[in-house]
């Protein structure tokens, strides 16, 4: 974990552009909404954020026995490269108790890189524009809150428009502000 904090520095001071981010938050154990907070806390000295959702209750769309989400979304600007941002990502998340667990199991946060300026990208570590956001209902009614014009970089369609296609059964009810 040192070795990435010590890239974040330098990345900050060698990369002055600011790029437009979107990122999802999760949790589904413990006190969800603090976690939610918490990690938009965490996010601040990295992210100028410009916008949040409020937090949605959805049910888990892959493994299904297990607590109820908490989604929301934030949108804002970075310095970091999408490398950058996301192992500063994973440095929160563990700062914040995310353990490991089976693959779409419950954890305490988990926040997904979903745009990156309109950088389309695929590693073994990141995809970006994020692979499954066209499908989640759970990502993109938040998303829609704060950014509905944004288009997707690879489909051509506004985050609005995505979510207008999908079935929404699976958001339960809007829960609070973060």
């Amino acid at each position: 974990m040192q070795k990435r904090v010590m890239m974040r520095a330098a990345m900050n001071e060698t990369s002055p552009k600011q790029h437009a981010v979107a990122l999802s938050l999760g949790s589904n154990v413990g006190d969800r909404l603090a976690y939610l907070r918490k990690a938009k806390e965490a996010l601040r000295p990295y992210i100028e954020i410009e916008a949040c959702s409020p937090a949605y209750e959805t049910v888990s769309s892959y493994a299904g026995d297990q607590p109820l989400f908490l989604n929301a979304a934030l949108c804002g600007t970075t310095a970091f490269d999408p490398k950058g941002l996301l192992y500063t990502i994973k440095d929160i998340e563990i700062e914040l108790g995310r353990l490991p667990t089976f693959h779409y199991g419950p954890r305490v946060i988990d926040i997904d890189i979903l745009f990156f300026d309109d950088v389309v990208m695929q590693s073994p570590h990141l995809t970006i524009p994020h692979m499954l956001m066209a499908e989640r209902s759970f990502v993109l009614k938040p998303l829609s809150d704060i950014c509905p014009q944004r288009v997707h970089p690879t489909l051509g369609k506004t985050v609005q428009a995505l979510w207008d296609a999908l079935p929404k059964e699976d958001i339960v009810t809007c829960i609070d502000q973060l």
